[in-house]
């Protein structure tokens, strides 16, 4: 069984860090095709992507995420990570990594970060930035 389990959200004054983790497990990456990614929501929003980074190591940023963030995995590819520098009241959202399933599109997900091309979901860290 496939699990995401988000971790690092909290609150923080514009300007601060944060480094969102994610830990998957039952999921297969060693030798495996995929693309796993963050997105946000916040209220009264849709989901929108924020970053992807895919089994080579190739990511994708969303034009709000440019150069104040970066996605990363941990050494054994179980943990993904989201850097968020310099942040500012408006990247307050639920933050969410999600993952392709098995036979699914991964370089489409990953360029496109449309959350119809992701099957595995974690249930969330809440970020708010504070001005």
């Amino acid at each position: 069984q496939v699990q995401l389990v988000e971790s690092g959200g909290g609150s923080v004054q514009a300007g601060g860090s944060l480094r969102l983790s994610c830990e998957v497990s039952g999921y297969k990456v060693s030798g495996y095709t995929y693309c796993m990614g963050w997105f946000r929501q916040a209220p009264g929003k849709e989901r929108e992507g924020v970053a992807s980074i895919d089994n080579y190591g190739r990511t994708t940023y969303t034009d709000s995420a440019k150069a104040r963030f970066g996605i990363s995995q941990g050494y054994a590819r179980n943990t993904l990570y989201l850097q968020m520098n310099n942040l500012k009241p408006e990247d307050s959202a639920m933050y969410y990594c999600a993952a392709t399933k098995d036979g699914d599109s991964y370089v489409r997900a990953c360029r496109g970060l449309a959350d119809s091309d992701f099957g595995y979901w974690g249930q969330g860290t809440q970020v708010t930035v504070s001005s």
